[in-house]
Formats: C-alpha cells, structure tokens, sequence
C-alpha cells in the first residue's frame, strides 16, 4: 500500500481502471466480431498522428485521435467494399500510418522526447490532462455502445439478419471502427500501440469461458482487465520493469491458468 502514497502511481492507477472498462467493452466487440487485425492497423496506423502531432506541436493524444479516426473510416470503407482484400488493406495501411510518423518525427528539429513510451506504454508518465482526455473518451465510448447496444448486437452476430431487420450495417460496422480507434488511443500511455492489441483481446478471451451474453463479457473483460493492470502495476514497482509488459504478461499467464483449468 505504500506505492500508493505517489502521485504517479495514483494517476497510474485511475488511468489504468478508465482503460481497462474501455478495453473490456471494445474488446469484447473486437473478439466477437473477428476484427483482431483490423485492430492492429487501426492501432499502428495512428502511429502516424503521434508523428504529426509532434511535428505541428499539437498534443500528441489529440493528434491520435484525430489520425486513427480517418483510418478506422478508410479501412471500413474499403473492408466493406472489397472483402477479399482485407489483409492486404490492412496491411498496407498500418505500414503507411508507421512510416508517415517516422518521417514527420525525422523532420521535427530538436524532437528529444522519448518515442519508446508510446510504442511500448508508460503508464507511470501519465499527465493530469492526460487523464481528463482519457476519461472523456470512456465516457463517450461507454454512452456510445450503451445508446446503440441492440445494433451494435445484432451486426455482431448475425449482420445479414441485421440488414433484413433494416438496421444500417455500413453504419454500424463504421462505428465500431471509430469506437475501436478512440479506445486504442486511450490505451496509448498504458500499454504502447504494440501491446494494445493484447490488452483487447485478452481479458475477453478469458471472459468467454464464463459469459455467454455480449454484455455479461463486457462487464467480466472490463473487470479482469482492471485486475491485470494493477497486478502489472504492482510487479513493475516491484520488479523494476516495464508497466506495459508487465501487465500484457500478467494477462498472459491468467489466460493460460483459466485454459489449463478448463481442460
């Protein structure tokens, strides 16, 4: 308890609980909807906000937003009109977000701060605007998913069904994209645009063994990926390493533990 008497830590920690409940509904929607390498490009290809936030000295998070947006928007346009190309697509664009950041942080003069943090996570350097913008975000995605659930359901699901009933599927499918982006964003400080993916996808994947409803996996993701966190939190004080590995590896080792018992 006595890490808790540090401000960073305080702020590790809310930042960690705001991420986790944003994580645990968007990565349930990510799993269910197979969508797991859409993700990974959504997720690298914002890379390139962060180098041309830089670059025009905005702030990095907003120029993140804002990139990884237009790119959930492109890549579900292009996805829903050519299906069979979706790997390419998604290829193509995660390499183009990765260079374009590369190159406009290249051409930033006396550009020292450290990149490192974003790609593998520095939760522990998490500012108090930081905070507000990211709780802004878990709120917006949390109000977003919960006003449109019964859509959000059914193209999960059954999307053909889905365009009988008259629910708009391009829509739909788009919002998800956009809902994956700004959650990845959010995930930025905890965990880097590397290991993003796995703070998605892991704690449904253990959610699945216990829930059989959308929401219930929602709420139980949500919850185990609050738990892999602060353990994270916990081993990286400890252990003097990195937060964002450690909690990615603590995830790791609970999902394997939940496969071997089911078994």
């Amino acid at each position: 308890m006595e890490i808790l008497q540090y401000e960073f830590i305080q702020n590790a920690l809310i930042t960690g609980i705001l991420i986790s409940i944003a994580a645990g509904v968007i990565g349930s929607l990510v799993v269910v909807n197979r969508i797991t390498f859409i993700t990974g490009g959504i997720a690298h290809s914002s890379y390139g906000g962060i180098g041309l936030a830089i670059y025009l000295g905005l702030p990095v998070l907003f120029g993140a937003t804002v990139f990884a947006i237009i790119t959930a928007i492109i890549i579900a346009i292009l996805t829903l009109n050519n299906k069979k190309r979706i790997d390419s697509i998604i290829g193509i664009m995660w390499a183009f977000g990765m260079a374009l950041g590369i190159i406009f942080v290249d051409l930033t003069p006396g550009y020292n701060v450290d990149l490192m943090s974003y790609l593998f996570g520095s939760i522990i350097a998490v500012s108090s605007a930081d905070l507000y913008y990211m709780l802004f975000l878990d709120i917006f995605i949390i109000s977003i998913v919960l006003i449109f659930y019964k859509e959000i359901l059914a193209i999960s699901y059954d999307s053909e069904f889905a365009r009988l009933r008259g629910v708009n599927v391009k829509f739909f499918y788009t919002l998800i994209l956009i809902l994956v982006s700004l959650c990845v964003v959010a995930a930025i400080k905890a965990v880097g645009l590397i290991l993003v993916i796995a703070l998605l996808t892991i704690p449904t994947f253990v959610a699945e063994v216990f829930a059989k409803r959308l929401s219930t996996m929602m709420i139980i993701s949500s919850f185990l990926a609050i738990l892999f966190t602060i353990l994270g939190l916990v081993f990286s004080y400890l252990y003097d390493i990195s937060s964002g590995a450690s909690i990615i590896i603590t995830a790791v080792v609970f999902l394997i533990v939940v496969k071997l018992l089911k078994r």
